[in-house]
C-alpha cells in the first residue's frame, strides 16, 4: 500500500533551492516570455519600428448638461370598495319581471351598488314624466302658469276663445272643484267676457252671437301616432290641443274617465253654454292685437308637476312638455319635444346621450332613456338642487300616497318598505317601471330605477315592489353580486 505522506521526489523545486541564483534569472524570463511571447512572435521578422511623434490632443468641446425626462408616475391606486354581501340576484332573475333592467346608486356617495343593463336606454313607460317635470322646472319655472284668453272677434257680435295649453280648464262653476283643484273655470271667464263687452260703448247692449275657437298654439297631430288608440276611450289621454277643458274627460271629477275625439268642439260648446247658449261656434285664429275680454290661468308649474306625478297624470305631462318646447323656441309639436326636453336637462349636467323623447307622459314605446340617467337626476332632486325638490314632493309614497299606495302595491312582506319608498311608478302594455329614492333600513339613501320589458303581465308590479323592497333591506350593503 502506498503512503500518501511519503518525503517527495527530488525535482525543480529541489533544484531552485540549491541554485538561487539560477531561479532568480530564469524566473525573470520565463515573465518576460509570458507577456510577449506575442509580440515577440509577431515581430521576429521585421526591425523595430522608430517610435512616432504623438500629436497634441485638440481640446474636447464641453458636453452640455441635460435633465433626464422624468419618469412617469404610476397611475394612483382607485380605493377598494368595501366588500358588500346582500345579494338581491335572486330576485332581479324573477321571470315576472321579464327582461329586467335596473340600477341602484347610493344618493350621497355616487357609488353604483347594482347594475343591470343601466347604461341602454330604453322605454319608461310614465316614469318618463319625471322627466318632463325637471325639463319644465327648468324652462317655465315653478311659478309658470298656462293662459286661456277671450278676445274681441273681427265681425261684429264675435268673441274668439284662445286656448294657451292650459288642458286643466274646467266647466264645474267656481268652488265646485274637478279633478284638478286650483284649476281656473270657464264661469269666471265668461263673466270677464259679459262684463268687458258691457263696458266698451261700441257693444254694450248688444248681443254676442258668434264664438271662433282658437286652438293654434299647439300644433297638429293632436295625436301622437306611436299611441294606441283604446288609451283615449279607456280614459287615460286626450287628444293634446291648446283649447280643451277638464282633460277633455266626459266627467271632469274621475281621474279615468273616457275622453272624446273634439276636445277643441267639446270645449266651445261649453264657453257658449256659459254666455248664454245660442252662439254660432266657428274655428278660427283670433286678430292680430284684437282687445283683451277677458283671460284666466292655471295653477303653476309646481303644482301641476304634484299633480301630475302621484297619480300618474297623462294629460298635465303632455301640457307640460308642449308649453316647454314652445316656451324653449323649439316648437309646438310633438316631434318639438325630442329637443327641447334633452336641451333643457342639460342645465343639470348630467350626460343625456342616447336618450330619446317622443311624448311627454311615456306613454310611447319609443321614448328612450337608461336607468342610469334616472338615478343620477333623482340623486339631484333627492338634494332638492335648485327647484327639483317639487319633483320629490309629487312623488308617491308606498304605503302612504298616490299610485303607491293601491291596494295592488307593497303588500305582504313588502309592507315592511311602506313609507320608505318615494317613486315614480310607470305601466304600459310592454312594460313596468319604477324609479325615485328608497331610503334603506340601514339609514342609506338610494337613488334606483328598475324596468320590467317585454312579455310582462299585471303581476310584473309585485316583482318590481319585491326587488325594490330588496334594495331597501340591504341598504349600503346591497352587492352587485
Amino acid at each position: 500500500m502506498t503512503d500518501v505522506t511519503a518525503t517527495p521526489r527530488a525535482g525543480f523545486g529541489s533544484f531552485f533551492r540549491r541554485h538561487p541564483r539560477a531561479w532568480a534569472i530564469g524566473g525573470g524570463a520565463l515573465v518576460f516570455a509570458l507577456l510577449g511571447t506575442g509580440a515577440v512572435v509577431a515581430g521576429a521578422a521585421a526591425p523595430e519600428p522608430s517610435p512616432t511623434p504623438v500629436a497634441a490632443a485638440s481640446a474636447s468641446p464641453t458636453p452640455t448638461a441635460t435633465t433626464p425626462p422624468p419618469r412617469p408616475a404610476p397611475a394612483a391606486v382607485p380605493a377598494a370598495s368595501r366588500l358588500r354581501t346582500c345579494s338581491v340576484a335572486d330576485l332581479a332573475a324573477d321571470p315576472r319581471l321579464a327582461d329586467f333592467q335596473g340600477q341602484v346608486v347610493n344618493a350621497t356617495t355616487g357609488e353604483v351598488l347594482f347594475d343591470r343593463g343601466g347604461q341602454t336606454p330604453s322605454r319608461t313607460a310614465s316614469v318618463l314624466k319625471l322627466l318632463t317635470s325637471a325639463a319644465a322646472l327648468q324652462v317655465l319655472g315653478p311659478d309658470y302658469r298656462a293662459t286661456t284668453t277671450v278676445v274681441k272677434g273681427a265681425t261684429p257680435g264675435s268673441v274668439v276663445f284662445v286656448g294657451g295649453g292650459d288642458l286643466t280648464l274646467s266647466r264645474t262653476p267656481s268652488g265646485d272643484e274637478s279633478v284638478y283643484p286650483g284649476a281656473a273655470h270657464l264661469d269666471d271667464l265668461a263673466a270677464q267676457v259679459e262684463a268687458a263687452w258691457e263696458a266698451d260703448p261700441a257693444t254694450a247692449g248688444t248681443p254676442i252671437t258668434s264664438l271662433v275657437l282658437d286652438s293654434s298654439y299647439f300644433a297638429d297631430p293632436a295625436w301622437e301616432p306611436s299611441w294606441n288608440r283604446k288609451e283615449l276611450f279607456d280614459g287615460y289621454m286626450p287628444e293634446i290641443t291648446a283649447l280643451q277643458v277638464d282633460g277633455d274627460r266626459d266627467s271632469p271629477y274621475d281621474s279615468t274617465s273616457e275622453r272624446s275625439e273634439d276636445p277643441v268642439g267639446r270645449a266651445g260648446e261649453a264657453f257658449a253654454d256659459e254666455l248664454g247658449g245660442g252662439l254660432d261656434i266657428q274655428r278660427g285664429t283670433a286678430p292680430a292685437g284684437a282687445a283683451v275680454l277677458g283671460q284666466v290661468q292655471s295653477a303653476p308649474v309646481s303644482t301641476l308637476i304634484q299633480q301630475a306625478l302621484v297619480v300618474s297624470d297623462n294629460t298635465i305631462a303632455e301640457m307640460l312638455a308642449r308649453l316647454t318646447a314652445i316656451v324653449s323656441g323649439d316648437g309646438n309639436s310633438f316631434s318639438a319635444l325630442n329637443s327641447a326636453i334633452p336641451k333643457a336637462l342639460q342645465a343639470y349636467g348630467i350626460d343625456t346621450t342616447g336618450i330619446v323623447i317622443a311624448d311627454g307622459s311615456g306613454l310611447s314605446d319609443n321614448n328612450a332613456v337608461p336607468p342610469s340617467y334616472l338615478t343620477q337626476l333623482m340623486r339631484k332632486v333627492n338634494a332638492r338642487e335648485g327647484t327639483l325638490g317639487v319633483i320629490l314632493d309629487g312623488l308617491p309614497i308606498s304605503g302612504e300616497k298616490g299610485s303607491l299606495s293601491y291596494s295592488d302595491r307593497f303588500t305582504g312582506a313588502n309592507s315592511d318598505a311602506d313609507g320608505a319608498v318615494w317613486a315614480k311608478t310607470g305601466w304600459i302594455d310592454t312594460g313596468y317601471t319604477l324609479a325615485g329614492v328608497v331610503y334603506a333600513q340601514d339609514g342609506t339613501t338610494l337613488t334606483f330605477a328598475v324596468y320590467a320589458l317585454g312579455d310582462v303581465s299585471d303581476d310584473a308590479k309585485q316583482a318590481i315592489d319585491t326587488i325594490t323592497t330588496g334594495f331597501w333591506r340591504c341598504g349600503d350593503n346591497l352587492s352587485n353580486n
